[in-house]
């Protein structure tokens, strides 16, 4: 079985999340402001801009490219696959979005000691990570690895059932994964660390594809 995924994105290139599904023996359709269908065996939250505070409770305090109609989307896509028992690999923004979605909140803009280590406008940022014993990353990587970053936001206060699994300095989370539901998020690019898009400096990103898919297999 070859699972089908549905890619909720900004609108922009889903090459590199297609390629990795591809890699990884699944396949994908990447659409913008999807409507939730439950025929696709999973979802994928690329990563993207910026939810808008308002929807955690904060007025905007450095958030940027914010797209009421992309959060309005993937907040129901959260609420249909999620219902349905269906897994959800989400991707840095879609990190975010499934903290949001539960009830927490997000750093709007990483300290000024923070975001070298982490803002991505020329490129990604490389850095280790420290696992979570017991966690889907220790699993697959043990309890130190190199991952990218691209992101200028962070989780604040999680959301109900999410726990933190990886972090990287200054206590940044760098994954989650849910109490009872099948989500698997990161903060890092896993689909720009696998493929033709592996690099020696990182972990293969292609684990996390792998893991994803085998639970929509048997979703």
């Amino acid at each position: 079985m070859r699972p089908n995924i549905l890619i909720s994105t900004g609108g922009g290139d889903a090459s590199n999340y297609l390629a990795a599904l591809a890699a990884a023996r699944g396949r994908g359709e990447a659409r913008y402001c999807p409507a939730p269908e439950l025929t696709y065996d999973g979802l994928l939250l690329a990563g993207g801009d910026d939810i808008a505070p308002a929807r955690f409770g904060q007025e905007n305090r450095g958030s940027r490219g914010i797209d009421p109609a992309r959060d309005e989307a993937e907040l129901a896509l959260l609420d249909v696959f999620c219902a349905a028992g269906k897994p959800v690999l989400a991707v840095c923004r879609g990190l975010q979005v499934v903290n949001v979605w539960l009830g927490g909140d997000l750093v709007q803009d990483l300290s000024p000691a923070l975001a070298p280590f982490h803002g991505g406008g020329d490129g990604d940022r490389i850095h280790p990570i420290r696992t979570a014993e017991g966690s889907l990353l220790r699993r697959l990587y043990g309890p130190v690895c190199a991952v990218n970053s691209a992101h200028h936001q962070a989780l604040g206060r999680l959301g109900r059932g999410l726990v933190a699994t990886a972090w990287s300095e200054g206590g940044v989370v760098e994954a989650a994964e849910h109490e009872t539901l099948p989500l698997i998020c990161v903060q890092f690019h896993p689909e720009r660390m696998t493929g033709a898009k592996a690099r020696p400096d990182t972990v293969d990103g292609g684990a996390v594809f792998r893991a994803f898919l085998e639970l929509a297999c048997q979703a």
